[in-house]
């Protein structure tokens, strides 16, 4: 199975560059506190680590008796 990350939104990209707030939509977050689980690849990471103040990144496993399907 690959790895992934779940992405917490906790800090408003108010103020910031558009390109900022252009990559937190794109990592699929909308509001505040709002959490996504984003495969683990050099593509995301890069995004991670462009809007590293804006977020919270964690590693992600699956919960027991959750999907094991790898997508």
């Amino acid at each position: 199975m690959s790895a992934r990350l779940q992405i917490t939104y906790t800090k408003s990209s108010i103020g910031f560059s558009k390109r900022q707030k252009e990559t937190v939509r794109t990592l699929g977050l909308r509001r505040l506190h709002q959490s996504v689980i984003v495969p683990d690849n050099p593509a995301v990471r890069g995004m991670l680590h462009h809007v590293r103040h804006l977020i919270q990144v964690e590693p992600w496993s699956n919960p027991p008796g959750g999907d094991t399907k790898d997508e």
